[in-house]
């Protein structure tokens, strides 16, 4: 089964649906399961450098009440699933491209999902700015990569426009937030679904799998 994941490094939302598609998998036993992260930028005009938190919350939000009410549903659902999102640490909403270049290198030894992990633990949790090269590269050495090949890398340009691409092309699919997901490249849901719903797709999906064999034409032996 493949799962297609897609999603923003900055999403806190992403983050949770992450645990939650997780718990999913381990309750349906599934053996074989590949799961592919796309790139989705909520903010594709943010600046390069990011932007200071409370800035941003008040224009997204229009003041600092509805903000609080919106973070506290946040923190409430994380907490359900072990995330203990720590929003009072988080300085600056950064500009998410270079993380999803990290990802997209780590993709490249199979370790997309070890990195995806590790930019929502930095962010979330520790209030580190992932949309600074430094961090980056730092979160990188951490999660073993060589530190001289991935400087190269964060400094340069790519990928960065493939990033944008695919922005574009889950546009152009329909997908207007994130998490979204594709279930076998038929079957898909958006949002941070809870457990359940995912168990329910993937029946969905095993049985269409099973139909599609039982139709396939049979070879015989003369």
């Amino acid at each position: 089964m493949q799962i297609d994941v897609i999603f923003d490094t900055v999403c806190p939302w992403c983050f949770i649906g992450k645990r939650r598609l997780e718990a999913a998998l381990e309750r349906a036993g599934e053996e074989e399961v590949q799961i592919v992260w796309h790139p989705f930028l909520l903010n594709p005009e943010m600046p390069i450098e990011g932007i200071d938190k409370d800035t941003y919350f008040r224009a997204k939000f229009g003041g600092r009440a509805r903000s609080q009410r919106v973070s506290r549903a946040i923190a409430e659902a994380g907490e359900s699933v072990g995330i203990e999102f720590d929003f009072d640490h988080m300085r600056r909403i950064p500009n998410s491209v270079n993380s999803h270049r990290l990802v997209k290198c780590a993709a490249e030894q199979g370790r997309a999902g070890e990195a995806v992990e590790a930019l929502y633990q930095a962010y979330f949790l520790d209030g580190r700015d992932i949309g600074n090269t430094s961090i980056l590269l730092r979160l990188g050495q951490e999660l073993g990569f060589k530190p001289e090949n991935l400087r190269k890398y964060l400094h340069g340009d790519e990928n960065m426009q493939a990033i944008r691409d695919d922005n574009a092309r889950a546009h152009r699919m329909g997908v207007t937030g994130v998490p979204a997901y594709i279930i076998d490249g038929r079957f898909a849901v958006s949002g941070a679904q809870e457990p359940d719903v995912f168990l329910r797709l993937f029946e969905v999906a095993r049985a269409r799998r099973q139909e599609e064999l039982a139709e396939a034409p049979q070879s015989t032996v003369e």
